[in-house]
């Protein structure tokens, strides 16, 4: 029989997770043109892993853990909302507010549980191992192929410039030599289109 406060717990856990639907991104879909929110931007991570894994720097990568991590790394934002890559003010007060989200957030599952999500959100930002520099990586390319499919929307939006994207975005060569230079050539085209600053 099913411990029905564990399960309790479990739920409400669920249920709150179903808020990432509501927090919006900056990028853009590639057909309908609205943006993007967190849990949609999840899924295309999970699946990215699937698709892409083989270019991981790591031969013995953990799909699985990168999987995990991935699935959960977002759900902060729940409480601290989608902090765009180039927003220097939002980012000086990021690490704070997401790691007081963790604590909240996570603790609503049971105690082991609460224990082993937070510890795989903590590895991901940490990006100490080869599945956090992996997951790092595609979480970072990600928004950069949305907006080179968008003619770089939320790039054009914020005013953002090609030496911006490839001085945040290069830690993506730790979990991928490959996906990197695959970055940096959508990068030169998008700047060549004229949709990113030079």
């Amino acid at each position: 029989m099913a411990d029905t406060a564990r399960l309790a717990q479990q739920m409400r856990f669920i249920l709150e997770a179903d808020r990432l639907k509501e927090v919006f991104r900056q990028s853009l879909l590639t057909q309908s043109r609205r943006r993007e929110n967190d849990a949609e931007h999840s899924w295309h991570l999970c699946l990215m892993v699937l698709v892409l894994g083989e270019h991981a720097n790591c031969p013995s990568l953990d799909r699985l853990r990168v999987l995990q991590m991935l699935i959960l790394h977002d759900l902060v934002e729940i409480d601290a909302g989608d902090t765009f890559a180039y927003d220097e003010a939002g980012l000086a007060t990021r690490q704070e507010r997401e790691m007081r989200a963790a604590t909240r957030i996570f603790g609503l599952l049971p105690t082991d549980q609460a224990a082993e999500f937070r510890a795989l959100w903590d590895e991901f930002e940490s990006r100490q191992t080869p599945e956090a520099k992996f997951a790092a990586a595609l979480d970072r390319l990600q928004p950069m192929f949305l907006n080179a499919h968008t003619e770089g929307a939320a790039w054009r939006r914020h005013g953002v410039k090609s030496r911006q994207v490839l001085a945040k975005n290069a830690h993506m060569a730790e979990g991928s030599a490959a996906l990197w230079d695959y970055a940096v050539r959508m990068v030169e085209a998008a700047a060549a289109a004229g949709h990113l600053e030079p």
